[in-house]
């Protein structure tokens, strides 16, 4: 799929990249690259790689931050890639044509792992509208009640973000206890009774005395 978005000399690059992965067996969604100067690149790296999001304070926090790292301690992005299907992915302008090469074949390597990765195969691959629809959906809410009610409401559920267990579709928990049958009065008198285990019989009036 050529990409309209790249100066003549990347597409070339790109065409020349993706046959080289092909080759080696990669399987990769269709990349569509932007070339962002680094404001932009830096703002929408803020945003997790998405360039429509709800609005809230903490992606403006975040943004402060990438910037101030990038002009007090030379921090660069030289590529940012989205898992979805086509994937998305950033380049910085300015960049000389040799790095953007090899951030390209950089990227075409995380999007053939975000594609036949476990940890990827239930990925909502149409992640780009989903968040463009949440934040059409919270500044109607926004409209309707005010900023700062709905401000609040998501300062409350980003406190819960770093508690949510992202291997959880993955482990095979056991039998909630509530769901296990209740043992009869005569069962566990039973099991009482039984004591702990003997090895040596001389034992036995010590740890189960009578």
């Amino acid at each position: 799929m050529r990409n309209t978005r790249l100066p003549a000399n990347l597409e070339a690059a790109r065409e020349e990249i993706e046959a080289h992965a092909l080759a080696y067996g990669l399987d990769f969604f269709p990349i569509i690259y932007e070339v962002l100067d680094y404001r932009t690149l830096y703002e929408t790296a803020a945003m997790g790689g998405f360039p429509t999001r709800y609005p809230h304070w903490r992606f403006g926090m975040d943004f402060d931050q990438l910037m101030k790292g990038h002009v007090w301690q030379g921090s660069t992005i030289y590529e940012m890639v989205i898992n979805t299907n086509p994937s998305y992915a950033y380049l910085l302008e300015g960049n000389e044509d040799v790095t953007q090469k090899m951030v390209m074949a950089h990227v075409t390597g995380h999007v053939d792992f975000f594609k036949n990765n476990m940890w990827f195969a239930h990925t909502n691959r149409k992640m780009l509208d989903a968040m463009a629809n949440h934040a059409t959906r919270i500044q109607r809410i926004v409209d309707r009640i005010g900023y700062d009610l709905v401000e609040d409401f998501i300062d409350t559920c980003l406190s819960l973000e770093n508690l949510i267990d992202f291997h959880s579709p993955y482990i095979k928990r056991p039998e909630a206890q509530s769901q296990q049958p209740l043992a009869s009065e005569a069962e566990a008198e039973e099991q009482t009774a039984q004591g702990l285990k003997v090895e040596r019989s001389y034992m036995r009036d010590y740890i189960n005395p009578p």
